[in-house]
């Protein structure tokens, strides 16, 4: 197995006052507002993590604290998250300043206060060498005030303003690193000063997308946030052992070589895909504890499981995992521990972070472990068969 998607940075933009909200909003940072017990970065998290990231940064400003709190320093499907804030503002474009100092990939960059449900592998696909990105379009009416946002036209792939425009700026873009030459240490607006200029220069094209969009930086959506969240994002997932339901469980499996899928694998979790599943792994690995490999092995694995998926249009939303065992060789991985199943606590931080449709839901394990999990979780639990592929569709014929 040797398919590896190319690997790309995220850049959040989470700095904004929130002016227009502050009222229902207390004045708080308008990103980590919270909806359905969860933060909106949470959900802009959710939704981008499951591409093929090497590291994300979060640009942040105003009251800045919290989201460094919840967010600087931790992981998200296997992507490090790096907060970085603004000592000064500098806009949405000037703010990407402080990546110069940073090893960036080329990146994605989206904006911590909107959803723009969209396939970031199409936003990207048959980019040219001259160009220098490319931004997002949608059909939406929003801001139809604000020429800069609203107007826009698309004739063969580039954009332009007109006053007949269709489309707006979805605020999803895909950027070289070379953008960063374009940004000076200054308050600049990356919508009104910094894109303008490249489409001038023939350096930016754009796509459009039909897909879900919505920004919460407007009280008449604000007040619909939840709500649009709960129709966007609850559906049902599918719970997945790895070691055995996956792959084949040689044993101690962390090296890319020995990573053998069962059989009727791709097509089984391509067709969760389609009937618009929710995919989690859900893994003990104590063979870190026992000192059979280490964290930066599994880590290096799992980042290829992601990579190798993806070049087949298969999305591991999240992946939980869990060192831990009472007989670990490693001293700091000796405990009992309830992530560790038959323990489901991996299985409680899905239910917490994600919006899940629990009746349609089900577990695939291969050990009894899994199963008294699945239970003490509520979830319907099925046994490894020896076709993935034709298990889930008797799950789905069942559900």
């Amino acid at each position: 197995m040797k398919n590896f998607a190319k690997v790309y940075d995220l850049v959040i933009l989470a700095g904004g006052k929130g002016s227009r909200i502050k009222s229902l909003t207390n004045n708080s940072q308008k990103c980590i507002y919270k909806f359905n017990g969860k933060f909106f970065l949470d959900y802009v998290l959710n939704l981008y993590s499951k591409y093929n990231l090497n590291k994300i940064y979060i640009l942040t400003g105003y009251k800045h604290q919290l989201i460094h709190k919840y967010f600087d320093k931790k992981f998200k499907n296997f992507s490090r998250i790096e907060c970085i804030r603004e000592k000064r503002p500098l806009g949405t474009g000037g703010a990407l300043f402080n990546l110069k100092k940073k090893k960036v990939n080329d990146f994605f960059l989206v904006n911590g206060d909107t959803i723009f449900d969209i396939n970031l592998n199409e936003l990207v696909s048959g980019l040219k060498n001259k160009t220098l990105g490319v931004m997002s379009l949608t059909h939406s009416k929003y801001y139809k005030s604000n020429l800069k946002l609203s107007s826009l036209v698309l004739k063969k792939g580039k954009p332009n303003y007109s006053t007949k425009g269709k489309f707006m700026n979805g605020g999803v873009y895909f950027f070289k690193k070379k953008i960063l030459n374009y940004i000076a240490h200054k308050n600049l607006s990356l919508e009104k000063e910094i894109i303008p200029n490249l489409i001038n220069n023939n350096l930016l094209i754009a796509k459009k997308f039909a897909n879900n969009f919505f920004d919460i930086g407007t009280k008449k959506i604000f007040k619909k946030t939840k709500s649009l969240l709960r129709k966007n994002f609850y559906k049902p997932a599918a719970f997945l052992d790895r070691d055995g339901v996956i792959n084949q469980d040689n044993k101690y499996v962390y090296k890319i070589n020995d990573f053998k899928l069962r059989k009727g694998v791709l097509k089984g979790l391509q067709t969760l895909v389609k009937k618009n599943y929710y995919i989690f792994v859900v893994t003990n690995q104590a063979g870190i504890a026992k000192n059979k490999f280490s964290e930066k092995e599994f880590f290096k694995l799992h980042k290829f499981i992601k990579s190798f998926f993806l070049k087949k249009n298969i999305f591991i939303d999240d992946t939980k995992y869990c060192f831990h065992h009472p007989k670990a060789k490693i001293k700091k991985y000796q405990k009992n521990c309830q992530y560790r199943k038959p323990g489901n606590k991996m299985i409680l931080n899905l239910y917490k972070n994600w919006d899940i449709d629990l009746k349609k839901s089900f577990m695939i394990g291969d050990k009894l472990t899994d199963e008294i999990c699945a239970k003490k979780s509520q979830l319907k639990f099925y046994y490894a068969k020896k076709n993935f592929n034709i298990q889930i569709k008797e799950i789905l014929n069942e559900n």
